[in-house]
């Protein structure tokens, strides 16, 4: 029997299991510790290393063998997020955020959780490649021009003659859709490198990762600007003393006036009042500590558990408890923070790194105080962590996740609209395509010649996502059918624009 109700395709990214099957798992994570604790600037959760603890967490993932992506994120790229949410979403997963600007290693040191030092991409890359050649690491050039891939390898042959290069590959300049990703992803695969430098350019670089990260194989994808022509002698760096002093930008802006001096202006005007507006917040008089301030467990069964975060929850509240935030992660959390009246950079950082530990599991914020959904406002946050009114609703949240990573066989039955709902990423591309090219077929079969798919439950897509989008309407046009999307939220309006396609894909 057919029914009028609309049909779901898409549910959450995350890879689910089971409770069952995750019983006993343990938290694959570093445990807090003083000098780890990550802080947040204009809302970019910044990994607190140097850079030989960069080099050293690499090598971790490397010996690991599982996928990862890192970025080296200078204010350009802050501010960039702070207006493109696909980018602002892409350091909120990173496996790796570090902070390649001075200006932003001051700002950590006015917040009260400095970062111990700048890590540029032009300096970690070539400690890298001088780790791999001892060690053995494969490394692989993507992007850059054709000439300046060819004399960065071959200088870097002549310094490091034991060095692994696996391969590089200058693909044609095109716009992110416009690439030939098979090829490209094929070529990666095959020369099964260890290290992997994309040099792309900011954010097609990071979208780029995003997209194909999971399926390369490769333990760790880096963007690297300009550092491969930095590596091939042909665009000089600042000396040190101006990258110290914070001035690298400055020299940049000399070789480069025409094209760089509209981008600096631009960081300076739209960097100013959220960076501003944040230190001011940490000045604030806080509240007074109590002595038992402390995070609580309140509530505790087999798959999920109920914590409460204490009315200052700051970068004392994380190493006291440290113990408990080490623990999370093991099955679905609600996070109690309606109790909160400050929130600081090192607990919204914590925040933001603990979201991407629930691979499997669930985590709710419940209740949020104006003051935390006003931080997470203002760096426009609040979309990327499930948020409940209380613990019915976080556990209907639950419930209904559940749901959506198993859908019944009525998933398929063509009844209009089509729906898009949850989140549509290169995690979850492939089977929502599958769904959908079912629904289209059926829908045309039975005469429909216009077909609509609603995005109105669509919290967010990313560059794959816009291409499944794409691909269905190429589809749907080759069938002799038209495809009409409907209904986007703000996030997913903001990812099309971004990518020039929201008038040609967006019903007006």
């Amino acid at each position: 029997m057919w029914t009028n109700q609309p049909i779901s395709v898409a549910g959450d990214i995350s890879e689910y299991a089971e409770p069952s099957a995750l019983a006993g798992r343990q938290p694959q994570h570093r445990p807090l510790a003083p000098s780890s604790l990550p802080v947040s600037l204009l809302g970019v959760a910044f990994d607190n290393l140097s850079v030989t603890q960069a080099i050293a967490r690499i090598e971790d993932m490397i010996a690991s063998r599982k996928a990862h992506y890192a970025v080296t994120a200078n204010i350009d790229f802050c501010v960039q997020a702070l207006q493109d949410v696909e980018l602002r979403r892409i350091l909120f997963d990173a496996h790796l955020v570090l902070c390649d600007g001075t200006p932003l290693v001051w700002a950590s040191r006015l917040v009260g959780n400095p970062l111990p030092e700048r890590v540029a991409g032009a300096d970690l890359v070539p400690r890298l490649i001088r780790r791999a050649a001892e060690q053995g690491y494969r490394v692989f050039f993507l992007g850059g021009s054709p000439q300046s891939t060819e004399q960065a390898v071959a200088r870097l042959q002549s310094v490091h003659p034991n060095l692994i290069i696996a391969g590089h590959y200058s693909p044609p300049f095109r716009a992110l859709l416009d690439l030939n990703h098979g090829e490209i992803c094929d070529t990666i695969r095959a020369a099964r490198p260890d290290l992997l430098f994309v040099s792309f350019g900011c954010p097609k670089a990071e979208k780029w990762m995003a997209m194909h990260y999971r399926n390369l194989g490769v333990p760790v994808a880096m963007g690297v600007g300009a550092t491969i022509d930095f590596l091939a002698g042909r665009v000089r760096r600042a000396p040190e003393w101006m990258q110290r002093a914070g001035a690298e930008w400055l020299y940049r802006l000399g070789q480069e006036p025409r094209r760089l001096w509209r981008r600096y202006a631009n960081d300076i005007i739209l960097l100013g009042g959220p960076l501003l507006a944040q230190l001011w917040s940490q000045k604030q008089i806080l509240p007074r500590r109590a002595t038992d301030s402390h995070t609580t467990i309140t509530m505790f069964e087999p798959t999920w558990i109920r914590v409460s975060a204490p009315e200052r929850f700051d970068y004392q509240t994380l190493i006291q408890d440290a113990p408990l935030w080490n623990e999370l992660g093991t099955q679905h959390c609600l996070l109690d923070l309606s109790a909160v009246k400050f929130i600081d950079s090192t607990a919204l950082a914590a925040l933001i790194q603990l979201q991407r530990r629930f691979n499997f599991w669930r985590l709710v914020l419940l209740a949020p105080s104006e003051r935390v959904m006003c931080i997470l406002r203002r760096f426009k946050l609040e979309s990327f962590f499930q948020i409940a009114a209380d613990t019915l609703e976080a556990r209907d949240i639950i419930a209904n996740a559940d749901a959506t990573q198993h859908p019944e066989s009525e998933l398929y039955r063509p009844v209009p609209p089509i729906i898009w709902s949850g989140e549509l990423t290169a995690a979850n591309a492939e089977d929502v395509w599958s769904s959908t090219q079912l629904q289209i077929d059926a829908l045309y079969e039975l005469g429909d010649t216009t077909i609509d798919i609603d995005l109105a439950g669509l919290r967010f897509l990313d560059s794959t996502g816009v291409g499944i989008m794409l691909r269905a309407k190429r589809y749907a046009q080759n069938l002799g059918a038209a495809l009409r999307f409907t209904n986007p939220q703000v996030n997913v309006r903001n990812v099309l624009r971004m990518a020039r396609l929201e008038t040609f894909l967006v019903m007006q």
